[in-house]
């Protein structure tokens, strides 16, 4: 029996600039409606989709070309405002049970970016409205915005997904590869990851390229 190799984390590129995000039909209204910055309505835009649609990759790219501050919601605090707000500002994952600080600092940041002029992009899974926010006038405002929804992928798009997760740990892929994953796969961003990294993972502890047998195992148990 050949013995099993210790993994070891290689660099992972994770590409994430605008060039890299691809486009599809579960994806182009969204992807237009971000592009349309500035003429956002009153300079906001609530980006929604699934785990692992690309919300972060989109929003990193929208802070690159806006000259944007980029923040979790979880991080946000009432004393960082007035520096938050000098500038256009993209606050992720607003949907994840905020504490009461952050939905505070939420407020005041979306204030002090109106009086100011600047941009205000907010991402999360579902529609802002169903965000569960508990401070009403926070809760108000974000159910006012204009959201841009990334769908789940269509086939073009999730073999495009699975091209760009392998090559961000600088995996190059044969093309059997990929047709063998696609029928057998959840056709979900979230299960695209993961099963690009249970791949990558397996591959390093038999100390072999990630091809169809690995997957075949890993699939079937064969």
């Amino acid at each position: 029996m050949t013995p099993r190799q210790t993994a070891i984390d290689l660099p992972r590129l994770n590409a994430r600039g605008r060039a890299d995000f691809m486009s599809s039909p579960a994806n182009e209204t969204a992807l237009a409606l971000v592009d349309r910055w500035p003429d956002w309505p009153d300079g906001r835009l609530a980006l929604t989709g699934p785990e692992g649609a690309g919300k972060s990759h989109l929003a990193a790219a929208w802070a690159e070309t806006a000259v944007a501050r980029l923040v979790a919601a979880q991080a946000l605090r009432v004393a960082d405002v007035p520096a938050l707000a000098e500038a256009p500002v993209a606050v992720e994952d607003v949907d994840r049970a905020l504490s009461d600080e952050a939905e505070r600092a939420l407020f005041h940041l979306w204030n002090a970016l109106a009086a100011a002029g600047q941009g205000l992009l907010v991402t999360g899974r579902r529609a802002p409205s169903d965000w569960g926010v508990r401070l009403p006038d926070l809760a108000s405002r974000l159910a006012s915005l204009t959201p841009a929804r990334l769908g789940e992928p269509d086939e073009a798009l999730l073999q495009a997904v699975l091209l760009k997760l392998f090559a961000d740990r600088q995996i190059a892929p044969r093309p059997a590869l990929v047709q063998y994953l696609l029928p057998r796969m959840e056709r979900s961003f979230a299960a695209a990851h993961s099963l690009v990294d249970r791949l990558d993972s397996e591959a390093l502890a038999q100390g072999r390229e990630v091809d169809v047998p690995v997957a075949r195992r890993l699939l079937e148990g064969g």
